[in-house]
């Protein structure tokens, strides 16, 4: 029997139902382990409740309760009332691992965020956020500071991963525009792969300054120049060999996002490259998970924005007068680089 076959068989059953209403504890308890620094003492070697209780400041009985749920969830494992870390909490929610992702709580599952999706219905009803300032696009939103700060662990694999695929093609001495460079990895990755590329970090002001201190704290800020405005009304001149769009054009509707490709285009070098990163969906947009959802983040937080499949992001480019685009996958990233060529 297939299991699509099985699946169909399968008794009707509440318990999906009951997993979904109450999928808010999983975060709030991820969040409250995190804050805790649960994850760090049991890798420590503090395995039973009263001494993870002991090393985190907290009950006994609300930690036994909260490791029991954490095990039932999949980030811990249990045996004879001793706990351990699973292979993905060892590598990412132990503070002293070098791919330590814990920080990415203080963004993806904090109120300012949470607070856009607290009444779906209204958001399908209108067809965008219920922010009366444009939500997550709002001019100097605070927000972006926190995402700098808090996400650059998380891109550190995908800014390598882009960085050994566009840094060989470029010329000496090279020009790199970071539109919307947040944290400044992506960049920042380009400048360490390559010695004399120089890197142009177009952000708000106090964005920037995290960026310029990733920047100093990997010794390349000497080779990256911070532009403050932002990409639709700053003027970041030519001459670019390469321009980079990393998480930025699933914020705006197809007509914007294009605007924004012509003037790319035109700052571009005759060769010249656009390097764009997204969360994209197969035509069927329902698949794979994780880019198939994030157009429900982008209904949340933007007025028109969306989670666009290949299709829709090389019609945009075509549109802007590129000549091609290709997709290169960046396993294990959920996300897609596409290069496209002026």
């Amino acid at each position: 029997m297939s299991s699509q076959a099985a699946k169909a068989q399968a008794p009707a059953s509440p318990e999906r139902l009951f997993q979904a209403l109450t999928a808010y504890q999983l975060t709030e308890c991820l969040r409250g382990a995190i804050e805790l620094d649960l994850f760090t003492a049991i890798a420590e070697g503090n395995d039973v409740p009263a001494a993870i209780a002991s090393r985190i400041g907290a009950s006994e009985r609300g930690t036994r309760i909260l490791c029991d749920y954490l095990t039932v969830a999949g980030f811990l494992e249990k045996n004879s009332g001793s706990y351990r870390l699973v292979p993905d909490s060892a590598l990412f929610l132990d503070r002293r691992s070098p791919a330590y992702l814990g920080t990415a709580a203080r963004f993806l599952a904090t109120p300012p965020l949470e607070g856009y999706f607290y009444d779906v219905a209204a958001l399908v009803r209108k067809g965008g956020t219920l922010s009366t300032k444009h939500g997550t696009v709002e001019p100097d939103n605070p927000l972006w500071v926190e995402f700098a700060r808090s996400m650059s662990p998380l891109m550190e694999l995908p800014s390598k991963m882009m960085a050994e695929i566009l840094a060989p093609a470029l010329p000496n001495s090279a020009c790199v525009l970071d539109i919307a460079a947040g944290h400044g990895l992506f960049g920042i990755a380009i400048a360490l792969k390559h010695p004399t590329a120089r890197i142009t970090a177009l952000d708000s002001a106090k964005v920037l300054e995290v960026a310029l201190e990733n920047a100093a704290a990997r010794g390349v800020d000497g080779r990256i120049e911070a532009l403050a405005g932002n990409a639709f009304a700053t003027e970041f001149g030519s001459g670019y060999d390469l321009v980079l769009l990393t998480n930025f054009l699933h914020h705006f509707d197809p007509a914007t996002c294009e605007s924004l490709l012509r003037k790319v285009r035109a700052s571009l070098k005759p060769q010249g490259r656009v390097a764009t990163l997204e969360f994209v969906p197969n035509p069927d947009r329902v698949s794979p998970p994780a880019a198939a959802k994030f157009s429900l983040m982008m209904l949340g937080t933007t007025d028109a924005g969306d989670a666009y499949t290949f299709q829709e992001l090389d019609q945009m480019f075509s549109n802007a007068g590129f000549q091609r685009s290709e997709a290169h996958t960046l396993g294990p990233s959920p996300q897609t680089l596409l290069v496209s060529y002026a």
